[in-house]
C-alpha cells in the first residue's frame, strides 16, 4: 500500500528532476559548484627548463570505428601544443607530459592515441613524455610527480578543461607540486524548455568532479591520501 501510494510523486519527481537536469536548470548551478571562474587571458610564466602537463579525459570511436581523443581532449591538445611554442621561443628545454592510461578498456592508452595530434601540431616526439598507466586524476598526479622526481624544472604548467582543474590541483598539491593552471576549455549549460542531452553530459560531468572533490578531502581526513 505504501509503494502504491508512494510511485506517483516518486515518478513525478524523477521527471522533474530529469527536466531540470536536461533543460539545464539545475545543471547551471552543479557546473557552477564543479568549475569556478578562472582566468583563460593569463599568459603562462615560462622558465628555463618547463614541464607542460596535459591530463587525458577518455577516448571515444569515431563512426569509422576509429579510437579518437573527445572534443575537450583536443581542446587540451591545441593548449599544450600552444603553449609548448611559446615556450621554445623563451625557455631552453620545454617538454609535454600527457598523462593518461585506459580506464575505459579501448584498444588503445589515452596517452598514446593523443601522441600523433601532438606531433601534427609541431610538438617533435622528443619532447614528448607519455605516462600511459593512470586511470584517474589522482594517479594522473601520482605518476606524473614520479617522472619529475629528480628532475630539474623550474616550470610546470597543468593543461586540463576547466571543470576538472580543482580536483587536478587538489591532487598534485597532494604530491608536493604547484602547477601554474592553464585552462583548455569551460563548459556551458544551456538553459531553455526542451531537454538537451548536451546538458545531461554536462551535469554527469559535473557531479563526478564534485563527489571526486569530496572524496578527496574524506580520504585525506581518514588518512588513504
Amino acid at each position: 500500500m505504501l509503494w502504491k501510494r508512494a510511485r506517483r510523486p516518486l515518478a513525478i519527481g524523477t521527471l522533474a528532476l530529469f527536466w531540470l537536469l536536461a533543460a539545464g536548470w539545475l545543471t547551471a548551478p552543479l557546473l557552477l559548484l564543479a568549475q569556478p571562474r578562472w582566468r583563460t587571458d593569463a599568459p603562462a610564466r615560462f622558465a628555463p627548463r618547463t614541464a607542460i602537463i596535459m591530463l587525458g579525459g577518455g577516448t571515444i570511436y569515431n563512426d569509422d570505428h576509429v579510437l579518437v581523443p573527445p572534443h575537450d581532449v583536443l581542446t587540451r591538445i591545441t593548449a599544450s601544443a600552444e603553449n609548448y611554442a611559446a615556450c621554445k621561443r623563451t625557455a631552453a628545454t620545454c617538454h609535454v607530459i600527457v598523462s593518461g592510461g585506459n580506464p575505459q578498456r579501448h584498444r588503445a592508452t589515452e596517452a598514446d592515441t593523443y601522441l600523433p595530434y601532438l606531433l601534427r601540431q609541431q610538438v617533435p616526439r622528443a619532447d614528448i613524455v607519455l605516462e600511459n598507466s593512470s586511470r584517474t586524476t589522482y594517479e594522473n598526479a601520482r605518476n606524473v610527480s614520479a617522472i619529475l622526481d629528480g628532475s630539474r624544472y623550474d616550470s610546470l604548467i597543468l593543461v586540463t578543461s576547466a571543470y576538472q582543474m580543482p580536483r587536478a590541483l587538489l591532487d598534485f598539491h597532494r604530491f608536493g607540486l604547484a602547477p601554474q593552471p592553464m585552462i583548455s576549455n569551460a563548459r556551458r549549460a544551456r538553459l531553455g524548455v526542451l531537454p538537451r542531452y548536451d546538458n545531461l553530459v554536462t551535469a554527469e560531468i559535473a557531479l563526478h568532479e564534485l563527489i571526486g572533490i569530496a572524496q578527496f578531502h574524506v580520504y585525506r581526513a581518514i588518512g588513504w591520501f
